[in-house]
Parts: C-alpha cells; structure tokens; sequence
C-alpha cells in the first residue's frame, strides 16, 4: 500500500514542475486570510476534530489562494481561499465506500443545486450545504445577471459530474476513452467555477469578448492543463481506489505503458496546453481592437487574461510543493480520504 505512495512521491520533483512565462507572485494578505479560513471552516463545521485540521494544515490551501490571486483585496481573498478549502473537503467526501454509489452521490448534490436557484441552504444544513450557501451569497453578490447564470450553470456541472465518476468506481468493467474522460474532468475539477471566480474578483469579462474563440480556447486550456497535470500527482492516491477518470490511468491502459511513461506524456500534454495558452495570449492586445472594446473594457479583458496566467502559476507551483498528494498528507488506501463526515 505505501509502496505505491513511496513511489509517487519520488516522481514529483521540482523538475516536474509545469514551466509557465512569469513569476509566482503571492498575495501580501496571507496570513489574514489564513486565519479568517480557519474560523470559517470551523463556523460552519467543516473541521471540527483536532487531528483534521492537522491533516488540513499540512496541504496549505492558503498558499494556493495567494499565488493563483496575488492582486486580490482581502474580502476575495478570503473568499478564493474558502472556495478552494471547498472543492478539496467536498470532493474527498467521495473517497470512500460513498463514492461507489451514484444514486446517493446524487441525492447529496442536489440541495446544493437547489442553493443556487433559491440563495440560501437547505433546513438543518450539513456543513457542506451551509458552507456552500455561504460561498454562493458572497460570490455571487454584486455580480451581473449574466455571470450568476453562467456560474450557476458551472457550479451544477460541477456538482453532477460526481455522480458520474462514482459510475466508474461503480463499474467494474469502466474504460472510459479519453473524449470521455475530457468531458467529465473539465465539470469535477470544478475548473470553470474558478475561472469565474477570477472574472468575479477582477471584473467581468464584456460579452463580445467573452465568447470570442481565442479567449474561449484560452479559458479551456487554463482549466484542462491543470487539471490533468493534477492527476499524476493524484494518481497514487486515486488509482488503488478504482478511480477510472484519470488520464495518467488511461493513457496507461490505452497505450500498454509504464506508470512512469504514462506520467511522462500527461505532464509534456500540460505543459503544451499551458504553451499554447501564452501563445495566444499574445494576441488578446489586438483582438480588444479588433472588437471595437472601450478603454475600460479592454482593461477588464487583460487582467482576465492575466489573471488566468497567475491562477495557472498558482496551482502549479502550489502542487508540486503541497503535501495534500504525499504520505505525510494522506490517509491510508485501506481508509476513506477524510477524517470527519461533512454531508
């Protein structure tokens, strides 16, 4: 069993660090926001036991949040940091003999869905509804019509793309192809939501420009490069629990490979998605032009753009150093991946 992890762990040096133009930069609010996460999670019971906020502490969520948003006043910085303390506590719920049945994986996201239609969290909430309520009321607060549309669509995608994956669990004969896996990853990694997140803390994106293909493009490649990077380094922890949509899995299987080889060609993948998106970077000066954009609006479409480079610079340098995928973050295989219940 830990012979699996010991491997995996030696696989993640710095020399495996996705290479991307530009400096980490870190959010001078840290530390306040550290704290603030602490109290937040602990108001809503989401770490309640000492040995959880231990194992919490050691994946250091904080430093995710401050490099992938290092321009961020406090109040968003305190939500990114919420948010992404979300997406990790959530889906580990599903690490367990839970994550195998579809139907009650379903039946425990739809109050979340419902919380995005009607504001506010189920009666006698779990920690996770009542976390949730809170992050959608300050994230969504403020924000035109159109972004809380799409953001709702994006949150319920997220949501339901875990039924799914517990289909594959679920299914002892699941192979899906890489078209599907794509499909399924690009909702579970909750990507989408985060890109939003950086519209909704550095101004909204203008339609014309929004839905112009090369900025689309962008926005896919700056939610798939690393979300498949992300799993060689979650590949120890969610292969031995039969998680089948994972692309270092997969490629493994298509191809007769090695685990090593398999790793090899998911992170050069990464690193070309996380190339071409710098590359296209370079004309997003002159589509604004192009478009006819007004001086604030061209500004708005640059620091999205900017901001998608830092939060592509945050995760992966946050990755590589994090403990959440080593032994020293983990649980056993033999354990479900989570101390505490939270649905």
């Amino acid at each position: 069993m830990h012979e699996l992890l010991g491997k995996a762990e030696q696989m993640h040096g710095n020399d495996d660090v996705i290479r991307i133009p530009g400096p980490v930069r870190h959010n001078r609010l840290q530390e306040t926001a550290a704290r603030h996460n602490l109290q937040w999670l602990r108001a809503h019971g989401m770490l309640r036991e000492e040995r959880a906020l231990r194992l919490y502490d050691r994946w250091d969520i904080p430093e995710l949040a401050s490099a992938s948003f290092p321009d961020a006043g406090l109040a968003d910085l305190c939500l990114a940091v919420d948010q992404c303390a979300f997406y990790f506590l959530f889906d580990d719920q599903f690490d367990g003999d839970r994550g195998a049945r579809p139907s009650e994986v379903a039946r425990v996201c739809a109050p979340l869905i419902t919380t995005l239609h009607t504001g506010r969290a189920p009666e006698n909430p779990s920690p996770v509804e009542s976390a949730f309520a809170d992050l959608w009321r300050r994230g969504s607060q403020g924000m035109s019509a159109r972004w809380r549309a799409r953001a709702a669509y994006h949150w319920e995608g997220y949501f339901m793309a875990h039924p799914s994956e517990a289909l594959g669990r679920a299914l002892p004969d699941a192979r899906p192809s890489r078209d599907a896996y794509l499909a399924l990853r690009r909702g579970a990694s909750g990507v989408d939501t985060v890109l939003d997140l950086v519209e909704r803390i550095l101004g909204e994106v203008p339609a014309t420009a929004f839905h112009n293909p090369q900025l689309a493009l962008m926005r896919r490649l700056a939610g798939d490069a690393p979300a498949i990077n992300n799993d060689v380094y979650s590949y120890a922890k969610e292969a031995p629990r039969g998680d089948v949509y994972n692309l270092a899995v997969i490629t493994q299987r298509e191809r007769g490979l090695t685990r090593e080889q398999a790793f090899g060609l998911v992170r050069d993948e990464a690193q070309q998605m996380a190339d071409e998106f710098f590359d296209l970077a370079e004309q997003i000066p002159g589509i604004a032009l192009a478009l006819g954009l007004g001086r604030d609006e061209g500004a708005a479409l640059l620091r999205y753009v900017d901001g998608m480079g830092d939060w592509m610079r945050g995760y992966f340098s946050w990755e590589a150093g994090t403990l959440r995928y080593r032994p020293e973050g983990a649980l056993p295989l033999d354990q479900p991946n989570y101390l505490e219940e939270l649905l």
